[in-house]
């Protein structure tokens, strides 16, 4: 993979627009909130900068709308911007007339704003699920490439448990064809053990990560790595009326992850998903 062990990916949203407080917060009322996602992503940007890294910048549309010179500064930065939807509402919950619309819309407003294809997908929540596998049809239709939203696990609000775990080419339920770079997970003992960043970044100790990516590494597969800005925001308000499991998810460990992050990126070598993918023979 001349020389990356992985992809190094963000979801660009900001904290209010997180599924966690989905139940608390309509999304009708996203625009009475102080966006703090410009000045996050940023912030990412500069330490990708630091250490010579390059990404993918998975970017929801209604960020894109507000916040365009951002969706620039990502491109003109070397990173590669990919499409994380529209709305930031679970695949599960929409219509497939409607996941297209928002789809196609989201697509055209970041290809718009960088001025080249953007070929990358991932679903709000990682909700391309078993009851949502019809919207894999729907991204080849529209022009994507790959998707990067099947979690091989098991979770309460997301996850294909059986789903393959190494980077591939999948056939939709229509017989397409379409590049899957899965989360990563560590096979261990007949389960798939989530290591590939986010809450598990935050919630279990940075040991337990690195040892889990290393593992994937072991058995031959690359590693996908994924975050959000919100992640290194300690600052931010706290929302109120949360459930606790959700605050949990959410708050827990938020002024570690900029060190255990710094600390990742000197431990592996991470590129852009289109380059992991391109060296894998996938696209």
């Amino acid at each position: 993979m001349n020389g990356l062990q992985g992809a190094f990916t963000v979801d660009v949203e900001d904290y209010f627009q997180v599924d966690a407080f989905a139940d608390c917060i309509d999304p009708g009322a996203w625009d009475g909130f102080t966006p703090r996602v410009t000045r996050n992503t940023r912030e990412l940007l500069d330490l990708l900068d630091s250490r010579g890294v390059k990404g993918t910048f998975f970017v929801l549309g209604w960020v894109a709308r507000r916040e365009p010179g951002l969706v620039r500064e990502i491109a003109a930065r070397g990173h590669e911007v990919a499409s994380h939807g529209m709305s930031h509402q679970r695949v599960v919950t929409q219509t497939p007339a409607v996941f297209r619309a928002e789809t196609r819309d989201s697509k055209r407003l970041l290809e718009d704003q960088v001025q080249a294809p953007v070929i990358g997908y991932r679903a709000a929540t990682y909700s391309i699920t078993r009851e949502s596998l019809w919207a894999l049809d729907i991204l080849v239709e529209e022009g994507f490439r790959y998707d990067s939203s099947i979690f091989p696990i098991r979770h309460d609000r997301y996850g294909i448990p059986d789903a393959t775990i190494r980077p591939h080419r999948l056939v939709t339920p229509q017989g397409q064809g379409l590049a899957e770079f899965p989360l990563s997970v560590a096979h261990v003992a007949g389960l798939n053990l989530p290591v590939s960043g986010g809450g598990y970044f935050r919630l279990l100790p940075y040991a337990v990560t690195a040892w889990g990516l290393r593992r994937v590494l072991a058995a031959g597969r690359p590693v996908v790595f994924y975050l959000h800005p919100w992640e290194i925001d300690p600052g931010q308000p706290r929302v109120a009326g949360a459930r606790l499991r959700s605050r949990f998810r959410h708050y827990l460990n938020l002024r570690r992850t900029r060190a255990r992050l710094e600390r990742l990126l000197g431990d592996f070598r991470f590129g852009t998903m289109r380059d992991c993918l391109v060296a894998g023979n996938l696209l």
